[in-house]
C-alpha cells in the first residue's frame, strides 16, 4: 500500500466510524412502546460496538505505519538551488510552520522606519546621518523569498512521494 492510499483509506474509515456512531445513538434506546427498527437491537448495537472499535484498531494501524514511513523514508528537495535530504517527517514539519517561522524572522531585518538624510545637532549645525544596517539586504531579500516558496515546493515533492512511496508496516 503506498502512502497516499493509507491517508485516503484513513478518510473512509472515519466517515465508516463516524456512520457507525450515528447508527448507535440513533438505536441504542426506545420507549417500549415503540417497535424496534432491528429484530435484535442489541445484538446490532454490540456488533456495531466491536465494528467500530474494529475500525478505529485500523486507523491507528495505518497512522503508526505512515508515521514509521515518514520517519524512514529519505526525500531530496531541491531549494534555493541547493539540494537538501529530509525524513519525510522533517519536511512535513518544514511545511507545516518551521519554513513560515525562518520567513519571519528574516523579515524582521528591517530599517525599522528609521530616516536617513541632514538633521540639525542642538548647535544648529547640520549633520549628514546614515543608517547602520547589521545584515545585507540582497541576502535578506533571497531568504524570504526562499523560505516564502518552500512550503509549495515542499506540497508538490511530497505529493509524488505520497504516490510512489510503499507503506512501511
Amino acid at each position: 500500500m503506498k502512502i497516499i492510499e493509507a491517508l485516503k483509506k484513513i478518510k473512509e474509515l472515519q466517515k465508516k466510524a463516524d456512520d457507525l456512531k450515528d447508527k448507535v445513538s440513533r438505536n441504542c434506546a426506545h420507549l417500549d412502546y415503540e417497535t424496534p427498527a432491528y429484530q435484535n437491537q442489541g445484538q446490532q448495537i454490540t456488533e456495531w460496538l466491536q465494528a467500530h472499535g474494529d475500525v478505529i484498531k485500523e486507523i491507528l494501524r495505518l497512522r503508526i505505519a505512515i508515521q514509521c514511513t515518514n520517519l524512514s523514508v529519505a526525500v531530496e528537495i531541491e531549494l534555493g538551488g541547493k539540494f537538501v535530504k529530509k525524513s519525510i517527517a522533517e519536511w512535513i514539519h518544514r511545511r507545516r510552520d518551521l519554513a513560515d517561522n525562518e520567513r519571519r524572522m528574516w523579515s524582521k531585518l528591517t530599517d525599522r522606519g528609521l530616516k536617513e538624510g541632514k538633521f540639525k545637532q542642538s548647535t544648529d549645525v547640520p549633520m549628514d546621518v546614515k543608517i547602520v544596517r547589521y545584515y545585507k539586504a540582497e541576502e535578506r531579500d533571497k531568504k524570504v523569498e526562499l523560505y516564502m516558496c518552500e512550503p509549495n515546493v515542499i506540497d508538490a515533492r511530497l505529493e509524488t512521494v505520497n504516490a510512489v512511496t510503499d507503506l512501511i508496516e
